[in-house]
């Protein structure tokens, strides 16, 4: 059996691409002093990534579904890879938010194709791999955000350690995707009746799916950019500790990626989703109330496990609607998802700052608890095909 199998060429596109990112998170802590920024200041610079991909990702659906996952995945590399490296570079706010825009904006075209892709690859060989997938995704920040704290230790300045990192895992990354299979995101559905056109509203069942995927990337976001100043901040971590608690985090969800295919199989999309949702509120209030490092740990790692397979299952809920191109409706979710992101940070900085941090992070407590309550709308599902006239125009998806 050949090692470059679709589903490995995947996986490993899949890992290589948050690296860069991951090396970042570590040094949020150390650019927020460098420029001076206070917790609500620092809360709208990082509005820039999800501000970025929010405006993107419109334009980005339909994109992809013309020019192909793989292809998107190609050009999306190169441009993240640059612009993934801008952040630390930024003398003032304002840069650093322009900066962090640019860098969201270039992931959105990466995420997009990796998950279409993975979606294809899923039907073309019948082997679930979208929580492998993102379990693969998640080792990957880990891995950036443990060689981001490696820097920090060793003193290496952020000017440098990004773009080394950034330009060493490119070369890789485009060979890999180079070897994807180009797989076709079929125009018709599986009646046999045209599929909307990427343009027209969100049908009911995809709304449900977006709804329930806020809560859990809410917490995610909220993970990536405070769980270092909560550390700091609340528990009075200093140095590479400061990273510990994002890496632990990523590392929990990257074990229950993993194992999420295995339980998707034996207990179905809606019952993983529940106890892993179960999961995440008890982790939330852990940490909550955590006294020491030690206790904060493993909270940020209970809430890892209870968010790692939300949203792999809403990416193929989502793709499996079957009323529009995989592609369309996987853009609204991520479009959905990605204002978790948005709200989630600055919400946590503007409480951070009237109170503390310990009460800024426990917002996300009632977003997850909203979530655990959604998980029904994961129940596979297929839309009637609807006649739309604007899905019989040449040259419209």
């Amino acid at each position: 059996m050949s090692l470059l199998t679709p589903q490995r060429l995947v996986m490993l596109v899949f890992f290589l691409q948050p690296i860069a990112f991951g090396s970042w998170l570590p040094r949020i802590p150390e650019i927020q002093s460098a420029l001076g920024l206070g917790s609500a200041a620092l809360a709208i610079a990082l509005l820039g990534m999800p501000v970025g991909t929010l405006l993107t990702l419109p334009f980005a659906g339909p994109l992809v579904g013309r020019i192909g996952a793989r292809m998107a995945i190609l050009i999306g590399f190169v441009f993240y890879s640059v612009a993934a490296c801008l952040p630390v570079l930024a003398p003032d706010p304002i840069l650093l938010f322009i900066a962090l825009m640019l860098a969201g904006s270039s992931i959105s075209f990466v995420e997009l194709g990796l998950n279409v892709e993975a979606d294809l690859v899923e039907k073309s060989t019948g082997k679930l791999i979208m929580n492998t997938s993102h379990g693969c995704w998640s080792l990957g920040i880990m891995v950036g955000s443990l060689i981001g704290s490696s820097f920090v230790a060793a003193g290496i300045g952020p000017g440098i350690a990004l773009p080394l990192l950034a330009f060493a895992v490119l070369p890789i990354a485009l060979l890999a995707g180079w070897a994807l299979p180009a797989l076709d995101d079929s125009t018709e559905s599986e009646t046999g009746a045209p599929k909307r056109s990427a343009w027209s509203l969100p049908g009911p069942a995809l709304v449900g799916v977006c709804l329930f995927v806020f809560g859990i990337t809410m917490t995610e976001g909220a993970m990536a950019d405070w769980s270092a100043i909560f550390l700091r901040d609340a528990l009075n971590a200093e140095g590479g500790l400061v990273g510990l608690g994002y890496s632990v985090f990523a590392f929990m969800v990257a074990a229950g990626r993993f194992g999420g295919d295995f339980l998707k199989r034996r207990l179905g999309s809606v019952n993983t989703a529940r106890l892993c949702g179960t999961l995440a509120v008890l982790g939330a209030v852990l940490l909550f109330v955590a006294p020491s490092i030690e206790i904060a740990l493993i909270g940020f790692g209970t809430i890892g496990i209870g968010v790692s397979v939300g949203f792999p299952l809403a990416v193929t809920a989502a793709a499996g609607i079957g009323d529009r191109a995989a592609s369309a409706n996987v853009a609204v979710l991520s479009f959905v998802a990605l204002t978790g992101f948005l709200i989630g940070p600055p919400l946590i900085g503007f409480v951070a700052e009237h109170s503390d941090i310990r009460l800024g992070v426990a917002c996300v407590i009632p977003m997850l608890v909203v979530s655990l309550f959604l998980t029904g709308r994961l129940t596979p599902r297929r839309a009637q095909p609807a006649h739309n006239p604007e899905a019989e125009v040449p040259g419209v998806l």
